[in-house]
């Protein structure tokens, strides 16, 4: 998958999590998390800049996405640093959340390709769908349109006040 294509999936992972943010009454953390979301959606491709680390490796991996989410949740603990015990855990475990649901977001869209990820690595095989090459404009760029709109339309739902 393209950065047109791991965009369009970060947004379609974000829109129900927004939704529920915003009819939570949580529209600043909705904004945090869908921007945190954008900004890590090329993290795991980290790897084509890092010698001696293969493409869809490490970086590519449910522990990936457990250690960004440990970083996160780090950050979270550290700025709430003067908060009480339960708005620290709450605001760490959030952290955790959104580092590694954006790892999650990009993996996932890897899935959809032939090379797959081994989710597992060190251990297990490659995980694949097969559902569209990654040099595919059309999935890519259908991939994108179909985040914005999924964001647009819970934000429109999320804003009109129906339950969660």
């Amino acid at each position: 998958m393209y950065r047109t294509g791991h965009l369009g999936v970060s947004l379609l992972v974000f829109a129900p999590i927004g939704y529920l943010l915003v009819a939570a009454g949580e529209p600043l953390a909705a904004l945090v998390t869908g921007g945190a979301m954008l900004w890590l959606a090329m993290l795991p491709d980290l790897d084509h800049r890092i010698p001696g680390i293969p493409h869809r490796g490490p970086t590519h991996s449910l522990l990936f996405a457990a250690l960004v989410g440990g970083a996160f949740a780090g950050a979270g603990a550290l700025l709430a640093n003067g908060l009480d015990i339960l708005d620290q855990a709450r605001l760490s475990a959030f952290g955790f959340f959104v580092g590694a649901v954006s790892v999650g977001a990009h993996l996932f869209g890897d899935v959809l390709t032939p090379a797959g990820v081994n989710l597992f690595w060190p251990l297990g095989r490659e995980f694949s769908l097969y559902l569209t090459r990654a040099d595919s404009t059309i999935a890519n760029y259908g991939l994108l349109l179909l985040g914005v709109f999924a964001v647009a339309v819970a934000g429109a739902l999320a804003v009109q006040g129906l339950p969660v």
